[in-house]
């Protein structure tokens, strides 16, 4: 040990090894710690190591490692805070939003932990000791720089037993326990060049074949089903995306309190058709993923965002299948800003005639860090503005989305707009916990504004107004949460939103499972649009007999009851995802999409 704290390369180097072997350890904390079984994340990992200390070796100068390291150090610790949401690395395409996070500053906040300390102060202390050093460079640089390119190819020809880097981390990519397993095993610097190399994938016919197969399987196992004869469609939608609203909310009381009393009330209507279960199936796009769900019925990519890396794709939609049928107009509302997972062209991609975002408001009350448009102005605005002037739709069938934020993560609603008669005791339940459900509280109370205007409206009876989460909102906060008793039993441990849908042709309510992907089919068949050429890639819920069963586009893990279905409709439900990427990337409806205009 003496002899080693008096060489200077050799502190680097194992500070460099130490802070990849953190960043393994803090990762697999919060997804699993399979990878760390499989030795190429060892070997690939000195490598790593190597290869950063190598410009420290050839320069002999200690703060140029020291700067790599801190550098490094911002790089892991950005994607751990980005796997405690979305249980993934940042994406490559990702790193050229950055200036989005303005945006976010709470939710980035809140998403550290008191172990990512650890990163820089393994720096400091490499620091110290490399500056304490007596030997201070006593290593060759042409030797460092051979064991360093032999270590290289060590890690790639390792590799060729499996296929090959891409297929291996591929393979991973697509597994069922070992999704999150790539990242540490191939360090980030890995899961960007296997982005990398996803986005330059060329279509091949084998490609195609697969592409193809699976859609005739689809139609053989799952196919889709209209509404039965004499059960009146609905000419118009009306779809709410409630930001990270989950399920367990709905019905349910805290210290005899309802959490949702407006919603609650909508529920029990005759006329709403509500499914509980519905498991979240959105992946790092977060609310844009689940858009694609909804509208286009196609499951998220597997390590891209779709409408940053293909917004240029023709996507099919519900807003399309309703302009062919009975040329309606479709309008997105929302209180963001335009850049925002580039909403603007993925809307028009989607078959929006228009977007109305923060532009068009009057930012008179601000919920959130930074602060946006609260869910109660925006919505109160947004029947202003379709009593004014329509928003474009008046004589038309319409489809119009309805986008809120107010409760986006740290979910801090100012005291001035809590509800005092639903206050809720910090010191019985975490304060993650009571500030989630005081936004729930205060977003159902919001909703009335914007469903009773249309239910005034003369052409309600043709009109469904779907509610819905666009994705869970406790993430990594959920274990935490979960540990306080008092939780147990009001929190739910899966990652569920509700679909409801009020004036559905087909009322009713089922705890049969169902996810996201489904929600596409079951809205087409309410609609009466069985004739558009997509069916989606899920199942419409009212469908007999159909699996009820649903995959999480995060972790790759079925929830539902598996075990009489047949196992080759499980094998089309599982290869949807890389299916749907591989659509996406190579534009493949877009021939089909022509032809059926």
């Amino acid at each position: 040990m003496k002899k080693f704290l008096s060489c200077r390369p050799a502190i680097l180097l194992a500070g460099m090894f130490v802070t990849f072997m953190a960043f393994v350890v803090v990762w697999c904390a919060g997804t699993t710690f399979r990878a760390m079984s499989d030795w190429h994340l060892y070997l690939f990992n000195i490598f790593a190591a190597l290869l950063l200390t190598l410009p420290a070796v050839l320069t002999r100068k200690v703060w140029v490692q020291i700067v790599i390291m801190s550098l490094i150090d911002c790089l892991l610790v950005s994607n751990l805070m980005y796997c405690r949401t979305y249980m993934t690395a940042i994406p490559l395409d990702s790193y050229f939003l950055a200036g989005n996070l303005a945006d976010f500053t709470a939710s980035v906040i809140d998403s550290l932990r008191m172990a990512d300390i650890v990163f820089p102060l393994i720096t400091i202390l490499t620091a110290i000791l490399a500056v304490r050093a007596k030997k201070q460079w006593n290593w060759s640089r042409l030797k460092y720089s051979a064991i360093t390119i032999a270590t290289g190819v060590a890690a790639i020809l390792g590799m060729v037993p499996y296929g090959g880097f891409y297929n291996e981390y591929d393979r991973l990519a697509e597994s069922c326990y070992y999704s999150t397993c790539g990242v540490p095993i191939y360090t980030v610097g890995g899961h960007l060049a296997y982005n990398a190399m996803s986005s330059s994938a060329v279509l091949t016919p084998e490609t195609e074949r697969n592409v193809a197969q699976w859609v005739k399987s689809k139609e053989s196992l799952r196919s889709f089903e209209a509404l039965p004869d004499g059960v009146g469609q609905r000419l118009n939608l009306v779809v709410v995306l409630l930001e990270s609203f989950e399920s367990w909310l709905v019905e349910t009381r805290i210290d005899g309190k309802e959490i949702t009393p407006y919603i609650n009330s909508l529920v029990a209507d005759s006329t709403t058709l509500f499914y509980p279960n519905m498991l979240t199936q959105v992946a790092s796009g977060r609310s844009i993923d689940c858009q694609l769900l909804l509208t286009s019925g196609l499951l998220p990519m597997l390590n891209s965002v779709y409408s940053m890396k293909y917004p240029a794709t023709d996507y099919p939609s519900l807003c399309k299948a309703l302009r062919e049928e009975r040329g309606a107009r479709s309008v997105i509302l929302t209180c963001d800003k335009p850049v925002t997972w580039n909403q603007e062209v993925i809307s028009r991609s989607m078959g929006y005639d228009s977007l109305i975002h923060r532009g068009a408001w009057k930012i008179d009350e601000v919920v959130g860090n930074p602060a946006k448009l609260s869910d109660g102005s925006f919505l109160r605005q947004s029947v202003e503005l379709l009593k004014r002037d329509g928003a474009g739709i008046d004589g038309h069938p319409f489809m119009l989305t309805f986008v809120t934020y107010s409760g986006h993560n740290p979910f801090r609603l100012p005291d001035d707009m809590k509800d005092p008669g639903f206050m809720i005791g910090r010191s019985r339940y975490p304060d993650k916990m009571v500030d989630y459900v005081t936004m729930a509280h205060y977003t159902d109370s919001c909703l009335a504004t914007l469903v009773e205007y249309f239910k005034s409206r003369p052409d309600y009876k043709d009109t469904m107004i779907l509610i819905t989460g666009d994705h869970e909102g406790l993430a990594s906060d959920r274990a935490s949460i979960l540990r306080s008793e008092a939780a147990q039993g009001i929190v739910s441990p899966r990652q569920l939103t509700p679909f409801i849908l009020l004036n559905s042709p087909v009322p009713g309510r089922s705890d049969a499972v169902m996810g996201q992907i489904d929600m596409y089919p079951t809205l087409l068949a309410m609609l009466g649009l069985g004739d558009y050429f997509w069916k989606g890639m899920g199942q419409n819920i009212l469908t007999e007999g159909r699996p009820e069963v649903a995959v999480s586009s995060m972790t790759g893990e079925i929830l539902g009851d598996t075990a009489d279905i047949p196992p080759a409709v499980i094998q089309n439900i599982l290869d949807a995802r890389r299916i749907s990427d591989a659509i996406i990337t190579h534009d493949m409806l877009r021939s089909q999409d022509r032809n059926a205009r």
